[in-house]
C-alpha cells in the first residue's frame, strides 16, 4: 500500500497512455469493422470466407504481429504499432458483431422502408443501422474490454503503458506494483464499459427497460409509418 501512496502519480500518467492507447483503436475498429460487416452480411456468397478471414486475424500472435507491423513500415517501438494491432484485433471481433446484427433484423421491416420511399443508403442509417444497435452494442463492449486487456502487451515492444507496472514490479518482486496494474486496467475496462452502456441507453431510448417495459417507440418505425 506505501507502494502505491508513493507512486500515484506514476500510475496516474500510465492510466492515461493507457486510456488513449485504448480508445483510439476501439473506435478505429468499430469505423472499419462497420462496412466489411455490412458487406459481409450483404453478398452473402462471401460471408463464411469474410467472417472466417477477419476472424482468424485474432489468432496471430501479438509479437507476431508487432514483428509483421514493423516489417511493412511501422517502427516497432512506438505507439503506433500497437494502436494499429490492436485495431486488427478489434476489427476481429468487431466484424462478426455487425453482421449478426444486421441479420437479425426483421425483413418486413426493411420491405416497409423500401415500401415508403427509402433509398439503400437511408435505409441503412435510419433503419438498419439504429435497429442492430443493440447487437453492435454488445460487440463493441466485447471489443473494448479485450482492447484495454491486450493493450499491456504493448510493453514487450517498449510502450509504456499500465503494463509497464507489470514488468517492473514482477523484476523488482513489488507486488503492490502488480497489483496496481491489475487494478488499473481493470478500472478502465469497468469505467469504459459503463460508459458504453449510458451511451446505448442516450442513443437508443426505445429499448426495454428493467420489466420489459418500452419507454418509447423507435423513432425509425414512428418515420417509416408516416
Amino acid at each position: 500500500m506505501n507502494w502505491v501512496l508513493d507512486n500515484l502519480e506514476l500510475i496516474g500518467g500510465l492510466t492515461l497512455v493507457h486510456l488513449r492507447q485504448s480508445v483510439i483503436p476501439i473506435v478505429l475498429s468499430f469505423l472499419i469493422a462497420l462496412p466489411v460487416g455490412w458487406a459481409a452480411w450483404r453478398f452473402t456468397p462471401l460471408r463464411g470466407a469474410t467472417l472466417t478471414t477477419v476472424g482468424l486475424l485474432y489468432t496471430i500472435p501479438s509479437l507476431g504481429l508487432f514483428a509483421l507491423l514493423a516489417a511493412l513500415g511501422i517502427p516497432l517501438l512506438s505507439d503506433t504499432n500497437l494502436i494499429v494491432a490492436l485495431t486488427v484485433y478489434g476489427v476481429a471481433i468487431m466484424t462478426r458483431s455487425v453482421t449478426d446484427g444486421l441479420d437479425a433484423i426483421d425483413p418486413a421491416t426493411r420491405a416497409s422502408a423500401v415500401a415508403v420511399g427509402f433509398g439503400p443508403w437511408r435505409r441503412f442509417w435510419t433503419v438498419d443501422f439504429p435497429l442492430s444497435g443493440p447487437v453492435l452494442l454488445a460487440g463493441l463492449r466485447v471489443t473494448a474490454t479485450s482492447t484495454i486487456s491486450l493493450a499491456t502487451v504493448g510493453i514487450l515492444i517498449g510502450v509504456q503503458n499500465l503494463g509497464y507496472l507489470f514488468t517492473n514490479g514482477y523484476q523488482r518482486r513489488i507486488l503492490e506494483e502488480v497489483l496496481a496494474g491489475v487494478v488499473a486496467v481493470v478500472v478502465i475496462a469497468l469505467v469504459v464499459d459503463l460508459l458504453l452502456v449510458v451511451l446505448g441507453r442516450l442513443l437508443m431510448p426505445w429499448l426495454p427497460r428493467r420489466g420489459g417495459v418500452l419507454t418509447r417507440r423507435a423513432p425509425v418505425m414512428a418515420g417509416a409509418t408516416g
